[in-house]
């Protein structure tokens, strides 16, 4: 071997070490990561986490909708500064509120004329001052299970009572005077409520109502929608036999629940799969399920309006990456096992952007109208949309405020 030869030889040897290096260290952390072992991702403590295949109808025609005018923008906002998340907005029978269910388990109540929030019910007999977090309008995740969290909110007409559909304690009643709320419903067929979310009084008697998940609770939602579990419930209260019974099972992300103006049907939205089911509550297609439309959006609570309309409220416009993650359960598992905080990946599913967008359907499921704002200038992360007296009231699960809108008189 020439001494040339002998050098040329030496001086590789270094980047051969480095390359095998490289390939140990990039090794090393793919198995660490691929193992969670120092458990950072969001689903180490969830090892039942199972992505399924699952699949966002595409739009067409009419249904791309969009707010060239932005009219969101022109609400006004009443800050919530001593709460956060105003879910849900319900009016009583004397037409005083609105009433709101918010993240540190109290349903608080809006008077109009002094403008100032006062307490008026909680759903935990474990309620205490406690439950408010030092920053008010933050989310309580680590005591909510225990605070309570009242989400979908309606009121009984003719008596007065508040039905609440509780995150963590089901079912539940208060009377006209608040305080703490009772339990009528935490489980069906021995399956206790994991996510109990919407509700609506039919004039059948019954409260129809959906568990958004039999298999996971509010504080992991991300990781309903990122599975796509498939263990959602509608279901009935009787408020006769106080019975309940499970109309439909093997839902992805049942959401909010509301009755048609003739109580002939209810239309129920599903938030993970973009789309609003009804289903058939008399006549010939009574107990059939059938789609009612597909969503501009990922849908939220939905609400009736005097005229027999659906407000819809979409936590987030459809998306690229939604549209990519849903067919595709294995790059859902990768993403589930990578140290990423859980407010990214919540972030991705938003497509970056805290927008909001509400949608009006008719009776038969025609998109009549959406009102936006794209940027979150004013308005952010809505999750219901009420109207009452010509004012269109819109809450948020997230942020701290409620939106009011003046609607365009219509003859």
């Amino acid at each position: 071997m020439t001494s040339s030869a002998a050098m040329g030889e030496k001086e590789g040897l270094p980047a051969r070490r480095s390359s095998w290096r490289w390939v140990i260290v990039i090794g090393l952390l793919a198995f660490f990561i691929g193992t969670d072992r120092l458990k950072l991702s969001i689903v180490a403590n969830n090892p039942e986490f199972d992505p399924k295949y699952g699949t966002v109808l595409p739009l067409e025609g009419s249904e791309i909708w969009r707010d060239r005018y932005q009219r969101l923008q022109q609400a006004e906002i009443i800050h919530t500064i001593a709460f956060g998340g105003p879910e849900s907005v319900a009016f009583d029978p004397l037409g005083r509120g609105p009433y709101t269910g918010v993240a540190d388990g109290r349903v608080m109540m809006w008077n109009d004329h002094d403008r100032v929030w006062t307490e008026f019910a909680y759903t935990s007999s474990n309620w205490s001052r406690i439950c408010i977090p030092a920053n008010p309008t933050a989310p309580n995740l680590k005591l909510e299970h225990l605070c309570g969290r009242p989400l979908g909110l309606r009121f009984n007409k003719d008596t007065g009572d508040l039905y609440i559909a509780d995150a963590y304690f089901g079912l539940m009643v208060v009377g006209p005077g608040g305080g703490l709320a009772r339990s009528l419903a935490s489980e069906a067929e021995g399956v206790p409520f994991k996510f109990t979310n919407d509700l609506d009084l039919g004039p059948d008697g019954f409260i129809y109502f959906t568990d958004t998940s039999s298999k996971y609770t509010r504080r992991q939602f991300v990781l309903t929608a990122f599975e796509w579990d498939t263990s959602g419930r509608l279901l009935r209260y009787d408020t006769k036999s106080k019975q309940t019974t499970v109309l439909l099972r093997g839902l992805v992300g049942p959401n909010g629940v509301s009755v048609s103006k003739n109580g002939s049907f209810l239309v129920m939205t599903e938030g993970t799969s973009a789309r609003l089911v009804r289903y058939w509550l008399n006549g010939p297609k009574s107990g059939t399920l059938d789609l009612f439309a597909l969503s501009t959006g990922h849908p939220d609570n939905i609400r009736l309006n005097e005229q027999g309309d659906f407000w819809v409220a979409m936590h987030c416009r459809r998306n690229l990456a939604m549209k990519l993650l849903s067919p595709n359960p294995w790059i859902r598992r990768i993403l589930a096992r990578l140290p990423i905080p859980l407010p990214y990946i919540y972030s991705l599913m938003l497509s970056g952007g805290p927008h909001a967008m509400v949608a009006r359907y008719s009776a038969d499921g025609e998109l009549m109208e959406v009102l936006e704002d794209s940027e979150g200038k004013v308005v952010r992360l809505v999750s219901e949309a009420e109207e009452r007296d010509g004012r269109l009231w819109v809450g948020s699960a997230i942020v701290p405020q409620i939106a009011v809108l003046n609607l365009p008189q219509t003859k």
